[in-house]
C-alpha cells in the first residue's frame, strides 16, 4: 500500500497539472507557482520535495519573488510538506493560517453514478463556459482573462460541463485527467438554480467521462466547513484523505 506522504504528493502534483500556472520556478525542491494573482492554488509556495538550503534563506528567497511580482506571499501547506518544521517556522515570521481545505478521493470502481442527460460536455473551454463561471463566482474581468490563459495551457484531456435552462447556463464544473488521476474543479451552480440537483449532475457526468478516459482514482478539493458540499461528495462516494491549508504573510 502506497503511504499516506506518497499518495499527497501524488496529488499534489496532479493537482498542479491541472490549473497550470502561467509560470513555475523551482527553488531548492520547492514548486513556486505565479498567475497574477488569480486564486492562491495558483500563486503560492509548495513545498513537495527535500531541500538543501538554510530553512530561513529559503523562505526569504521565495519571499523576495513573490514580492517582486507585487503577489501576496503564500504557502500551500500539508502534512506531507518539507521540512517537517516548516509551518511552524512560517508561523515564526508572522505568517497566518487560512482556513483548512479537504482533499476529497474516491475509487472509480467504487463509484454509483446517476444519469445525467441533461448535462453539455465538451473537451475545449468556449467562451460561453468561461463567461458562465465567472458570472457565477463574482471573478473580476482581469482575473476572468488570467483563468482564460492557464486553461488555455492546460496539455492533458480536459471536459467542461455545463448545464442549461432557457438558453442561461446555470451549472458547471471542469474535469482533468493526469496519469489515471482525474480531478474535479470549479463546480458551481448560480445562485437562484442551487439545492435542485444540478451540481450533483455535473459531477457524475464529469465523473463517468472520467471513468471513459482511465481514470483509476477521482479527487476534488472542498472547504472543509462547507457542509453541504461534502455531504453531496460523501453520498457520491467520496472520503477525506488529507487536507491542506494556507500560510499567508501578514
Amino acid at each position: 500500500m502506497i503511504e499516506l506522504t506518497t499518495q499527497i504528493r501524488q496529488l499534489e502534483e496532479a493537482g498542479m497539472t491541472a490549473l497550470p500556472a502561467l509560470s513555475t520556478l523551482y527553488c531548492d525542491g520547492w514548486v513556486l507557482r505565479f498567475a497574477g494573482g488569480h486564486t492562491n492554488r495558483a500563486n503560492s509556495v509548495n513545498p513537495l520535495y527535500p531541500s538543501h538550503l538554510p530553512l530561513d534563506e529559503k523562505i526569504a528567497r521565495c519571499e523576495a519573488l513573490y514580492r517582486a511580482q507585487n503577489l501576496p506571499v503564500v504557502f500551500k501547506m500539508t502534512q506531507a510538506a518539507i521540512p517537517g518544521e516548516l509551518d511552524a517556522r512560517l508561523t515564526q515570521r508572522g505568517y497566518e493560517a487560512l482556513p483548512p481545505t479537504s482533499v476529497q478521493v474516491a475509487d472509480f470502481r467504487q463509484l454509483d453514478l446517476p444519469e445525467s442527460a441533461s448535462v453539455t460536455l465538451r473537451e475545449t473551454c468556449s467562451a460561453e463556459w468561461l463567461d458562465a463561471y465567472a458570472r457565477m463566482n463574482e471573478v473580476p474581468s482581469h482575473r476572468r482573462d488570467l483563468l482564460g490563459s492557464m486553461l488555455a495551457a492546460l496539455i492533458t484531456p480536459a471536459a467542461y460541463a455545463s448545464i442549461e435552462q432557457n438558453g442561461e447556463m446555470i451549472a458547471v464544473g471542469l474535469a482533468v485527467e493526469s496519469h489515471g488521476f482525474v480531478g474535479l474543479f470549479d463546480i458551481v451552480t448560480v445562485a437562484h438554480a442551487r439545492r435542485r440537483g444540478f451540481g450533483r449532475n455535473i459531477v457524475a457526468s464529469l465523473l463517468r467521462w472520467g471513468q471513459q478516459h482511465g481514470g483509476q482514482q477521482a479527487y476534488l478539493q472542498v472547504v472543509a466547513a462547507n457542509t453541504p458540499a461534502v455531504q453531496l461528495y460523501a453520498n457520491l462516494g467520496f472520503h477525506e484523505l488529507y487536507h491542506y491549508w494556507y500560510r499567508r504573510k501578514v
